[in-house]
């Protein structure tokens, strides 16, 4: 078992999984709304891994994302509204509009890249951890990849380089495939010979651990023995970190299966239900912590009821800043453009 949060820690993990879930019910809201177009992937039920690792990680660190990169850029620190608006297209996006969904990003956060392609950050993780022992700063690396980047055979290459030259890179696998439909019938999961992938970055002498994806003490614990390993000059860590997929991802295009999350299902106010009970009462991470804070007393709860009121605000402004908010002007269509 893990040691258990400190309730400041736990508090302010709470707050930065709740902001990015009520993002990302507004990204799905506002894409059925036709704000924007074109695909999206979406963080719910992943909240307790981006957030505890942000949680460990310092200024001076450098990331990667992937194509599931909102809770990753919201729990590093990023500007919610520059972040819809980057979402929207909008000039005000954190990048100009230019990213979109799939590449959001926010360089001045230490983000290097982001990458909409499987398996497309590891090996740029790879370079930015080689980055990093050069600096001789004690920084790392974070790159975060779905249990599918694996199937890439880049990621071989990446593990091993890193491996050989004892890169501070921390190999962040957010396996979100427990739960998934089968390949043909939604979104495709892993499809994979090995039964333990653990087993390849082991090939290669790195040292592994496997955490429950949905326990913000237990991913926090590991990141803080990974990146502190990192920092010594050991070499890379890997971490696959397990979640029960959310019903909503398992289509070809998100849908709001579990509906808006009703925090008051934490406190016992109200019940869950639906097809989805299992997966809201036993699954979802925020409401996991937001269960476990909760059975503080009246006052906790009182406390949990304030800090969703206020995330909601945040979001709405959010949302509205990045409507309002105009789009590029065509002159600048061939800004950053190199050749």
């Amino acid at each position: 078992m893990p040691t258990p949060l400190p309730d400041d820690v736990a508090w302010r993990l709470l707050e930065s999984m709740l902001l990015i879930r009520r993002f990302e019910e507004a990204v799905l809201r506002m894409s059925q709304e036709g704000q924007f177009r074109g695909h999206y992937h979406l963080y719910i039920g992943q909240e307790a891994t981006g957030t505890a690792v942000m949680s460990v990680l310092e200024p001076r660190d450098r990331l990667n994302s992937t194509h599931r990169n909102h809770g990753h850029v919201l729990a590093r620190g990023a500007e919610p509204g520059k972040a819809m608006a980057e979402i929207l297209g909008k000039a005000t996006g954190l990048i100009g509009g230019r990213g979109g969904t799939i590449h959001l990003c926010d360089p001045d956060l230490g983000f290097l890249h982001t990458s909409g392609i499987v398996g497309g950050c590891i090996s740029l993780g790879v370079g930015g951890g080689y980055a990093c022992k050069q600096k001789k700063d004690g920084s790392v690396c974070a790159t975060f990849f779905g249990d599918g980047a694996l199937e890439e055979g880049v990621s071989f290459e990446a593990l091993n380089i890193a491996s050989l030259w004892k890169l501070p890179v921390l190999f962040m696998c957010e396996n979100n495939s427990t739960g998934s439909w089968a390949p043909g019938e939604g979104y495709p999961t892993l499809v994979h010979a090995s039964t333990d992938l653990r087993l390849i970055p082991q090939s290669v002498g790195i040292r592994t651990m496997r955490v429950d994806g949905a326990d913000a003490a237990a991913v926090r614990e590991a990141v803080s023995d990974a990146v502190a390993r990192c920092r010594r000059g050991e070499g890379p860590a890997f971490i696959e970190a397990m979640t029960k997929r959310w019903p909503g991802s398992n289509p070809l295009w998100p849908e709001p299966a579990t509906g808006v999350t009703d925090i008051r299902i934490a406190t016992g106010e109200t019940q869950a239900g639906g097809a989805h009970k299992d997966w809201i009462e036993n699954h979802d991470p925020v409401l996991r912590l937001a269960r476990a804070l909760a059975g503080g007393g009246n006052d906790a709860r009182t406390r949990l009821y304030a800090l969703d009121a206020a995330v909601k605000a945040r979001i709405d402004d959010a949302v509205n800043f990045a409507i309002d908010s105009p789009l590029p002007a065509p002159a600048t269509a061939f800004d950053h453009v190199f050749a």
